[in-house]
């Protein structure tokens, strides 16, 4: 999914004077903005408070414009062992996947230094990550992400907005240094995560779609 407000809106702070949204051209709110998917060019579009609310009422998630919802679930007995995670070679420990509507399939995606990086193993490989986890069969489809995330001997599984997969891709794209990332991208993924894990509702192994 290319990212149509580029990648400023994750990596630098908004300009002294109102943002104009993309898409209805209503100024963007200061203190943090909402994202409309480009279902037909998977696209995000940084969209005004209008937009955004225009495009959250029901009957309106399966057009071409879809707003990404706000909710974060956690999934506490969902566990990535060491042989499997080593399978996917993620180099940095973190993928997130979504459900394109058009393909009718899931992409499975992980930041790296030159974006977010689509992964081209096998997809029965990455069926394995998903067995019984059931954030994912809650996914809405192209405006919510299943992200995963494993580090030392620990592992994590959370449904979150898309958007903020790819915040965590463009603050990995700005801070990485050498090939392990280096101390600053790796203290920005920690406090991804604390944030994370600060904003996601667990759900029971049956899930609920609340």
């Amino acid at each position: 999914m290319g990212v149509l407000c580029g990648w400023r809106c994750f990596t630098v702070p908004l300009p002294p004077r109102p943002e104009i949204g993309e898409l209805g051209g209503g100024a963007v709110p200061r203190g943090g903005h909402r994202h409309l998917v480009e279902t037909e060019k998977r696209t995000l579009v940084c969209a005004c408070t209008a937009c955004s609310l225009l495009f959250d009422r029901p009957g309106t998630r399966t057009g071409r414009y879809r707003a990404v919802p706000d909710r974060y679930l956690t999934d506490p007995g969902h566990y990535l062992d060491e042989g499997l995670w080593e399978r996917l070679q993620i180099p940095v420990g973190v993928a997130f996947f979504f459900r394109n509507a058009a393909l009718d399939r899931l992409v499975a995606l992980y930041p790296s230094p030159a974006g977010a990086t689509e992964s081209e193993l096998d997809p029965q490989t990455w069926q394995q990550v998903l067995d019984g986890a059931p954030l994912a069969a809650m996914l809405e489809p192209d405006t919510e992400a299943l992200l995963v995330h494993r580090w030392e001997g620990r592992s994590g599984c959370y449904l979150v907005p898309v958007d903020a997969c790819y915040e965590l891709v463009g603050r990995m794209r700005t801070l990485w240094q050498g090939f392990d990332g280096g101390a600053e991208a790796r203290a920005a993924l920690r406090a991804f995560f604390d944030d994370v894990e600060r904003r996601a509702r667990p759900v029971a192994p049956t899930g609920d779609r609340s």
